[in-house]
């Protein structure tokens, strides 16, 4: 099933959608890194977004 751009709550935002382009293009610049260092962070942290930005706060480190 298609993923609803309209149906976004709490769930949603707690994630990061690996495989959408754009959330991985984001997170990289609100992070200061590259998009190939966001999408190996996602590959080994997972997709929650406060553990990957704990993640992306110790790589800037």
């Amino acid at each position: 099933m298609a993923d609803d751009k309209n149906n976004r709550g709490g769930q949603d935002r707690a994630r990061v959608a690996g495989g959408e382009g754009y959330e991985v293009d984001y997170f990289a610049r609100k992070h200061d890194i590259s998009t190939e260092q966001a999408e190996e962070l996602i590959r080994s942290v997972g997709n929650s977004r406060e553990k990957l930005d704990e993640a992306a706060e110790r790589l800037k480190k």
